[in-house]
């Protein structure tokens, strides 16, 4: 019966030290007044996301770092990994942000001085010639068309590059996720790791995300554009280490200077003021209206960080419309934010509690 009890003890200390562990890595929580939000304003989009979203999976704000509002829609929770799609590109590039900061690589290097031993099926043309990291980073590689990258396709690199390079690289937007797969092939052949295991030390780790799953090509590469898959925390991490010019609890993970070429405008792509899609492209991120910018995932994974309202705000779903589920977000939380704290909003507070429970239980 000791014995029994010693076990039972065990365990107890075992779950213990997790809950404390997890605490330790958790963000920091306010109530959302006191950080100058209104309760009210976010209940109004939850109750319309709900509505009119199909389906959102869950919601957390942060406001000056501090968590102050968290949702999960049954049957998603806190502690369960979501698909990134290729809100995945984001943190490929932060990969390649780290290979430059350690001089491993530099983003004016030609693609093909990392492949020397491929081989093509005619002679590499001059646009390929001048493909740079910077094309790949920028979506503006020279590809009319994507190619397709698939499981059957034994080497993804050499698809990629024997691929037709119509446009002098640097010159044409073109959307190509098979380029962020060439980001991470840079970043594993400069490093010797594949871009999940590089980035444990560097970011994972300190941000406190546990080892992550991100699929891989059949060559063992992690895709880059897509494959990984974070809680929403872990996320809203992400958000908030980019929010704060790549520095963590005291310490520069990544150069500011880095962190304000990868969100800025680098290349135009599109001329529609309106348009969340038209307002320029950085490194693997999309400008938005509303001085923000944001790593986004099909079906409407979303990392939204608003510099002008020091704020992060991350969203996961399963929607096809991810300009109306973007265009709430404006509409409903924007006007949430206000630079003053604000009185309590006891009864609006109550609702959202009581709110989060039922879509928490049932959908």
């Amino acid at each position: 019966m000791f014995r029994h009890y010693k076990l039972r003890l065990a365990f107890a200390l075992l779950a213990t030290l997790s809950s404390t562990a997890s605490a330790q890595n958790s963000l920091p929580r306010a109530t959302a007044e006191t950080q100058g939000v209104s309760t009210k304003q976010v209940l109004e989009f939850i109750r319309a996301a709900d509505e009119q979203v199909d389906s959102i999976h869950s919601l957390m704000i942060l406001r000056h770092g501090k968590v102050v509002t968290e949702v999960w829609w049954s049957p998603e929770s806190a502690d369960k990994p979501h698909i990134l799609w290729s809100l995945s590109k984001s943190f490929t590039s932060t990969a390649v942000g780290f290979a430059v900061k350690e001089g491993k690589l530099n983003v004016h290097d030609r693609v093909l001085d990392f492949f020397p031993e491929h081989e093509f099926s005619e002679n590499p043309s001059k646009n390929l010639k001048a493909m740079r990291v910077i094309d790949l980073l920028t979506m503006s590689c020279g590809h009319q068309q994507e190619v397709r990258l698939s499981p059957e396709i034994e080497d993804w690199s050499e698809a990629f590059l024997n691929h037709p390079v119509p446009h002098l690289p640097g010159t044409h937007f073109k959307y190509n996720t098979p380029g962020s797969y060439m980001l991470s092939r840079i970043v594993q052949e400069v490093t010797g790791e594949k871009v999940v295991d590089y980035l444990q030390p560097r970011l994972f780790a300190p941000l406190g995300i546990e080892p992550p799953r991100w699929d891989s090509c059949p060559q063992g590469v992690s895709i880059g554009g897509y494959g990984l898959f974070l809680r929403t925390e872990d996320i809203a991490k992400f958000g908030q280490l980019y929010l704060q010019k790549g520095k963590w609890q005291g310490k520069q993970l990544l150069p500011q200077e880095w962190i304000e070429e990868a969100t800025s405008k680098q290349v135009s792509n599109g001329s529609d003021p309106d348009n969340d899609w038209n307002q320029g492209y950085g490194f693997q991120f999309w400008r938005c209206t509303h001085g923000a910018y944001r790593g986004d995932g099909r079906d409407g994974q979303f990392c939204i960080v608003l510099p002008e309202k020091d704020a992060v705000i991350a969203i996961t779903s399963k929607t096809r419309n991810m300009g109306g589920e973007l265009k709430l977000v404006w509409d409903k939380l924007l006007p949430a934010f206000h630079d003053e704290p604000l009185p309590a909003e006891t009864k609006f507070q109550k609702e959202l509690e009581r709110l989060a429970e039922e879509l928490k239980a049932t959908r």
